[in-house]
């Protein structure tokens, strides 16, 4: 706490705030559905002494829905061997034990999911076992439709970027830099969107036609959405990374979000830079434990994986849901199939070529705002500071970039993010579609102007247009210059 903003943060007893939203509505609905999931798993075993631990899981997660329910004290977190408990029960005590709808949204939520994960580390069988996992792959299995068509386009510029081709070679310098902005847009757009992304920006991605996409309404559409936007400061350090590439290698870092489509994007977005030559390798951050329901475990990799390597197994099985309402899934076409077979082969090439890292790390599921990064996680900041661009995706990694703070909303992002701001030694871009209260970076007005459209707010004091992920924001801070 020593580390962070002064300004305070956002509380759940604010009843103007969407952390009150997410305290009294949204939390017992997650709870609810991780007790859901254990006990179907433990309709498909039939090891007595695993029904007997996933009992006292749920019995546990019962207890701690009563006690968010009933306004109960937080109570300090069991040991369960990982040192992090330390700091978040100091930080506990230091908040004076408060109640569920009266703390800091940023420390409630994290210790939420940290206590989860308490009641799974202390047994024998269940602490390798992700009570989120089954949602992640149904969401992913639910984005068929947009998969299908990324694979399709990612096949066509990956090939493109590989060949020499005379569309490329026949272009001056000033039309090649135009037609990579243009492209580097678009993929760091779908990346922004995730499974909100609308397909029509992916008309074409050829380097002939990759020009029509200025043109395109939706795509238009979409960037007015993008209430701030430093995306031409991202391009303009990877290329000129990427000209200056002879004397070093360029390290891209990605702070991970969601699992399932998002991190299927993500992917795309690395592959995309690693065959654009906009970095050499990528160094991808997941979380350790399962955390805000969808954020990327290292196992969402490899099922992720064996979904692009078996797609028709995956796809045209029915899920449960589909059986209970005598649905048969469409059948993949060979097309599709080898679409994602190339993805499958080219992912799978980059990461035994170690251009696709994978490097989790404990402080990023720490109660603690980034602020603490440089004193609390020294060596991971240091490594950080290694990297030409890192990439926060999502709206977790924007409130705890700023501290989940009350700020002003034309407060400057590099101010916002304190201690990873200027002379940070670290170049950050943050992703984020707006799921949260705290809002950086804007035009003078602007917070006035959403918040007087339909559904945003009004007079009610709540900056309400945050809250449903139609706006985002795209921030960037260079703390090399």
């Amino acid at each position: 706490m020593e580390y962070d903003t002064q300004t305070p943060p956002y509380r759940t007893s604010d009843l103007n705030s969407f952390a009150s939203v997410s305290a009294r509505k949204r939390w017992p609905i997650i709870i609810t559905g991780a007790i859901d999931d254990v006990h179907r798993a433990m309709y498909t075993t039939k090891d007595n002494e695993v029904e007997e631990e996933g009992k006292k899981i749920v019995e546990e997660l019962s207890k701690l829905k009563y006690e968010l329910q009933h306004n109960r004290q937080l109570s300090p977190l069991p040991d369960d061997g990982i040192e992090d408990i330390v700091g978040y029960n100091q930080e506990l005590s230091q908040l004076g034990t408060p109640k569920w709808l009266d703390v800091p949204w940023l420390f409630a939520e994290c210790y939420l999911y940290r206590r989860m994960s308490t009641l799974f580390q202390l047994t024998r069988h269940w602490r390798d076992y992700d009570v989120f996992s089954r949602q992640k792959m149904a969401t992913f299995k639910s984005s068929r439709p947009a998969v299908l068509e990324l694979a399709a386009r990612y096949k066509e510029l990956i090939t493109q970027l590989s060949s020499d081709s005379d569309a490329i070679v026949s272009k001056s310098q000033e039309e090649i830099e135009q037609t990579e902005h243009i492209i580097f847009t678009e993929m760091c757009e779908i990346c922004l969107w995730g499974n909100a992304t609308d397909l029509s920006l992916l008309t074409n991605l050829s380097y002939d036609d990759i020009q029509k996409l200025q043109g395109s309404k939706a795509r238009k559409a979409a960037e007015a959405n993008i209430i701030a936007n430093d995306l031409p400061d991202a391009f303009r350090i990877l290329r000129r990374a990427r000209k200056n590439g002879r004397e070093k290698e360029t390290r891209v870092d990605i702070i991970l979000d969601n699992a399932g489509f998002e991190l299927f994007v993500d992917l795309i977005l690395a592959g995309y830079l690693l065959s654009a030559g906009f970095a050499s390798y990528i160094v991808l951050h997941p979380k350790s434990i399962p955390w805000f329901v969808s954020d990327v475990l290292p196992k969402d990799f490899s099922d992720l994986l064996n979904v692009m390597a078996d797609p028709k197994a995956f796809y045209e099985t029915p899920s449960e849901d589909e059986q209970h309402r005598g649905i048969t899934p469409q059948s993949l076409s060979e097309q599709d199939n080898k679409e994602i077979a190339f993805l499958f082969q080219h992912w799978s090439e980059l990461h035994a070529d170690g251009k696709l890292v994978i490097r989790p790390n404990r402080f990023w599921t720490e109660a603690g705002s980034y602020w603490r990064l440089p004193k609390a996680a020294p060596s991971l900041y240091d490594d950080l500071k290694e990297s030409e661009l890192v990439i926060f995706k999502g709206d977790l990694n924007y409130r705890k970039l700023t501290g989940d703070a009350m700020w002003d909303p034309t407060t400057p992002f590099t101010q916002a993010i304190g201690p990873l701001g200027p002379k940070s030694g670290i170049r950050t871009l943050a992703l984020r579609t707006c799921k949260a209260d705290v809002a950086v970076g804007l035009p003078k007005g602007e917070d006035e102007r959403l918040k007087a459209l339909d559904g945003g707010g009004g007079d009610s004091g709540a900056r309400e247009w945050a809250w449903s992920g139609k706006w985002a924001l795209v921030q960037f801070s260079d703390g090399k210059a």
